[in-house]
């Protein structure tokens, strides 16, 4: 049984499992079990389960800094002040491939509208990352992660790194907002997910200044 086991979303009762899971840990989320037991495993399917985590219990800001299939730096400081959307993934993954198309389009609808995407590719070397990107009209960049790990564990607080797909949305100020373990398979739940850490934004304020 996993802590969030719905494709609705129920913010209420989610953002409370969810806190339980980020910040105490949740004995009841059947990939987390996995990943502290040491499972070789080299594929975790997740449930589709959806986790919403409210404000105030959000852990810390995500820290990370990857290079992209294309060979350009991209850091959690570039994203800070608009939603990211972090989708983890690799090419040979089936519901990674089921799942694309979908994706792109959700990026496509928020570009310059709030939200940005940026995937993680956990196996493939960036020719394979490129050829995918080519083969489902793919726009936004990955970081490869293959080499390093360093991703993963970046955020191995919020999902188990062999936990693929798996799509987090991290809010203007770098913390995860909410979770979906596994392929999205409906659309609108992680269209509304962004729509709503959208809406907590507010003004955006200058993160240097303050003001």
């Amino acid at each position: 049984m996993s802590c969030v086991n719905s494709r609705r979303v129920t913010p209420l009762l989610a953002g409370l499992a969810a806190a339980a899971l980020l910040l105490a840990g949740c004995s009841s989320d059947p990939l987390a079990e996995q990943y502290r037991e040491g499972s070789s495993k080299g594929f975790i399917a997740g449930d589709g389960s959806v986790t919403e985590i409210p404000l105030e219990g959000r852990g810390e800001a995500i820290e990370f800094s990857g290079v992209t299939e294309t060979g350009e730096t991209v850091t959690s400081a570039d994203k800070l002040g608009e939603v990211l959307v972090v989708n983890f993934w690799y090419a040979s993954c089936a519901p990674c491939r089921a799942e694309a198309s979908d994706l792109q389009s959700i990026n496509a609808q928020f570009e310059n509208e709030g939200a940005s995407f940026l995937g993680v590719n956990v196996r493939d070397q960036a020719p394979n990352a490129i050829a995918f990107n080519e083969t489902y009209s793919v726009t936004y960049p990955s970081v490869l992660d293959v080499d390093t790990g360093a991703m993963q564990l970046a955020f191995s607080g919020s999902i188990p790194p062999n936990a693929v797909p798996t799509t987090l949305v991290l809010d203007a100020e770098g913390r995860v907002a909410a979770r979906i373990l596994g392929q999205v398979t409906s659309p609108s739940i992680l269209e509304t997910l962004i729509r709503d850490t959208i809406a907590e934004t507010g003004p955006i304020i200058d993160s240097g200044t303050g003001e």
